[in-house]
């Protein structure tokens, strides 16, 4: 058996003379999907796979198509003749373009065979001349399919070679997505020796040592790899002990490097190729001359074989000397290398005649995390999921690592100055030191339009893929555009709540008894009942102090980093004026200190959600124009309307039936006014304003839906008892389901909070985050009251015929909606713990306001 290896992502062209098998071939080996034949696309253009008339129509239609596979990294395979030259030219400027390898399969059989096999078919009408030609055309261009740019080619020359033929998909070398770490990425070490030792060994590595002393491997602690981002030769003292000690690590499995441009200049100076030999390259030549010849034929090699980047953990992590656009991660061209290598310049120079280097990180949006090196920093700092690992330990810097997946960076200071850069190694504005290439001045960290616009998958980590259609994100964009505060500031959007299942009960729409058998029949077996209260929900996003609010969210303007936080609505609106915000945050920050959670949680910024109390600071206008209108001209017709019926009935007029609706109008409008003024208190000024925050949602590198509503709760009462003048309680009592007594206390406790105009409460799985059949399970039920309904659904919505009505009420748009809000809040939480860039956590907060477009019943 033959086997035919080709890569998971490539362009296989399969070339042959007419009757040679290639679509018998393709069949045989290949998914029907991966298999673009040109008789097939003839058949499509012009319903006949044998007119030749309509080629050329086809195969722009058949190079349509692979290009669209190709760009989703699929495997392609086309199928025809292909035995022209001019025919293999477009396939692989076709694969070069996407970035995948060109793989030739060659099925070279005898004449003879073609042609009979052509004889035998009815649909053919080709002469031996065709086929004598295709064969001629062939074996003029066989030996030359490696210089027209095919990767691999493989060549059958006879029908038993095809049929003992076995292809085998493979990974490309640069796809270790199998390897998940934990790894430990270490920066441009560049001759660096000691400081690579001592970097090591504070990774906790042990250092494995030769006879005469030198570090010629090392072993890691526990499963860790070490992952170097190359560039390990030149500029420092000890080029051969850096490539003793990292070939040795490689050799033992126990580290992974990728190619620098240094080590790539490097193998063309020790082939014997005319190079420049500045930037350091002097000092390794030097240094390796006086290494034996057969090490530094090892180093030459190792050197020579590494690869421009790997992708790693699941496609997770992509590491590269220069860094990597999204599009090229584990793709394989010469474009691709060299951008991995030395990055890409804008074309300019700057003032010391360095290339300015082109942004690309600042534009990157792709969801694996990327590390690389290659120009110097002073200190490593986040862009857009990015990390420049190059701290310039060679110029007097630091030697830093990343630990994955934990994020954490460990550096050891350089013993010296090895070697002077072009410029001093110090934090400019813009443009940061090297002696390769300075980057591009840019500006901060800002949101592009196409981050959100537009149709949008967002991936959740707790509900999967959850769809944002384009006219949702034109909704969303129209409110967040106008009325929303800034963005650094707007981490997280609350999700809509579902109700509770509609009651089987005659005289009630919502009662306990549903929620509770709801989760009962979800598997849970305890749930937390929480006032309901009633009031305005909040985010409040409170930093430590104005530092936090500029080295961690990038205010730089100076009001809003003294402001410190945020107090906004469920669509990103600041509920105060700047002024008024400061004030109500300074009362929180000051509890935080209290309560001592800024030290418990090692942090130095909270995210909390919360009800800001009372309901009419938020909800004045619509109090006043609606209900209270609605109140008022009830107050004022109704009574009079029942004042002259019953007139009118003593005069022995037939209005019995008329009075008695009008008097239950009557009585039905007070009793609307009652509920919505049992939520207005008096308000002066910002000192009335309370929190009840029911949830901590976030703190620096944590979240915290894992842990149970009491543990919440519990943080909130310290609030409270620290600053009852600004945070008020939220009561609750925990239900066993199983326990019909707690079950019938919970239902009487709701009574209780009703009967005195509360407006109900929410129930909620005591263990907080829960799925039930591997799904995510609604995070809570809202119970609201009797009477706290009239505002909702009306004054009268409490008469038999329109309760009946009511009770019909669709709530499956609404609880998959509260689901997918979730879900998505939760997956932007996450990625702002995990220290991801703004626009992935924006666009988390977007998808949730958008979701909010959608036409469901707004008094569910």
């Amino acid at each position: 058996m033959t086997t035919l290896t080709v890569p998971e992502t490539a362009l296989v062209v399969l070339i042959g003379a007419t009757g040679s098998g290639k679509s018998t071939f393709a069949r045989t080996h290949f998914l029907s999907t991966q298999v673009l034949a040109s008789d097939a696309f003839r058949a499509m253009v012009g319903d006949d796979e044998n007119d030749q008339s309509v080629t050329v129509p086809a195969f722009e239609a058949l190079n349509h198509v692979a290009g669209a596979r190709l760009a989703l990294g699929r495997l392609t395979v086309i199928d025809a003749t292909n035995v022209q030259r001019q025919a293999r030219a477009s396939l692989i400027k076709l694969a070069k373009e996407h970035d995948v390898l060109p793989v030739a399969i060659v099925l070279d059989l005898p004449a003879g065979v073609c042609i009979e096999r052509n004889a035998g078919r009815s649909d053919r009408s080709f002469g031996a001349d065709v086929v004598r030609r295709h064969r001629a055309e062939l074996r003029r261009s066989l030996a030359g399919l490696a210089k027209e740019g095919f990767r691999r080619v493989h060549v059958l020359r006879s029908p038993e070679e095809v049929a003992a033929a076995e292809v085998r998909l493979e990974p490309l070398r640069n796809d270790l997505r199998g390897e998940t770490g934990p790894f430990d990425v270490i920066g441009d070490v560049h001759g660096c020796r000691a400081e690579l030792e001592s970097l090591l060994v504070k990774l906790g590595y042990r250092l494995r040592r030769d006879a005469e002393g030198r570090a010629v491997g090392a072993r890691p602690p526990g499963d860790r790899r070490a992952v170097f981002v190359g560039d390990l030769v030149d500029r420092g003292p000890d080029t051969p002990g850096v490539l003793r000690l990292v070939m040795g690590m490689v050799a033992d499995g126990v580290a992974l490097c990728v190619s620098g441009n240094h080590e790539a200049k490097l193998v063309r100076a020790l082939a014997g190729r005319k190079v420049s030999v500045g930037h350091g390259l002097a000092e390794s030549l030097a240094q390796l001359a006086e290494e034996p010849a057969e090490f530094v034929e090892r180093a030459r090699q190792f050197c020579d074989e590494l690869l421009a980047h790997y992708v790693l953990d699941g496609g997770r992590l992509v590491v590269a000397h220069a860094g990597l656009p999204e599009r090229y991660h584990g793709r394989a061209s010469g474009r691709v290398r060299s951008f991995a290598l030395f990055g890409d310049t804008t074309g300019e120079t700057d003032e010391f005649g360095l290339p300015v280097r082109y942004p690309w990180a600042k534009d990157y949006r792709g969801q694996a995390t990327v590390l690389y090196g290659h120009t110097p920093v002073p200190t490593a700092e986040w862009v857009n999921n990015t990390l420049c690992l190059d701290t310039g330990c060679v110029f007097g810097g630091k030697l830093s690592a990343l630990r994955y997946p934990e994020r954490e960076l460990v550096s050891v200071p350089a013993e010296q100055v090895w070697y002077e850069p072009v410029r001093p190694l110090v934090a400019a504005t813009g443009s940061q030191p090297g002696g390769d290439a300075a980057p591009a001045r840019v500006e901060p960290d800002v949101l592009r339009l196409d981050d959100v616009a537009g149709k949008r998958v967002v991936q959740t980590a707790h509900h999967g893929r959850v769809t944002v259609r384009a006219e949702q994100a034109a909704a969303a964009l129209e409110v967040i555009s106008r009325f929303s505060l800034d963005p650094r500031w707007l981490l997280y959007l609350p999700p809509t709540m579902a109700p509770t299942p509609t009651s089987a009960r005659p005289d009630v729409l919502e009662h306990p008894t549903e929620a509770f058998e709801f989760y009962r029949a979800a598997g849970t077996g305890r749930v937390v009942c929480e006032e309901k209260h009633m009031g305005s929900r909040a985010v409040v996003l409170v930093c430590r102090n104005a530092e936090t609010a500029r080295s961690r969210f990038g205010m730089s303007d100076e009001v809003q980093a003294a402001i410190a936080g945020a107090v906004y609505t469920r669509t990103g609106r600041s509920f105060f004026d700047e002024k008024d915000t400061k004030a109500l945050l300074d009362r929180v920050r000051s509890a935080c200190e209290q309560a001592g959670l800024w030290t418990e949680l090692a942090t130095d910024w909270l995210l909390l959600d919360t009800e800001l109390l009372p309901w009419n600071a938020k909800a004045d206008v619509l109090i006043r124009e609606d209900f209270a209108a609605v109140g008022a001209a009830a107050e004022a017709a109704l009574p009079e309307a029942v004042a002259s019926l019953t007139a009118a009935a003593a005069r022995g007029a037939d209005v019995t039936e008329l009075l008695a609706r009008t008097t239950a109008r009557s009585a039905d409008a007070a009793a609307f006014r009652t509920a919505y003024r049992r939520y207005c208190e008096p308000l002066t000024g910002l000192a009335e304003i309370r929190l009840a925050p029911f949830q901590l949602l976030a703190t620096e590198g944590h979240t915290y839906e894992d842990r149970p509503h009491g543990w919440h709760l519990d943080l909130a009462d310290r609030l409270v008892a620290s600053a009852p003048e600004t945070f008020r309680a939220t009561r609750r009592i925990e239900v066993e389901l199983a326990d019909s007594g707690e079950v019938e206390a919970g239902i009487a406790w709701w009574d209780e909070l009703t009967a005195a105009g509360g407006e109900g409460m929410v129930v909620k799985p005591t263990a907080n985050l829960v799925s039930a059949k591997n799904r995510l399970l609604q995070p809570g039920l809202k119970v609201r009251g009797r009477e706290y309904l009239r505002i909702i659904y009306g004054p009268d919505y409490l008469r038999p015929e329109n309760l009946t009505r009511l009770k019909d009420r669709k709530l499956d748009s609404k609880r998959s909606l509260a689901l997918r809000e979730y879900a998505v809040g939760l997956e932007g939480l996450t990625r702002m713990a995990g220290g991801e860039p703004l626009w992935r956590v924006h666009e988390c907060a977007f998808a949730v306001l958008a979701l909010e477009s959608d036409p469901v019943d707004p008094r569910l």
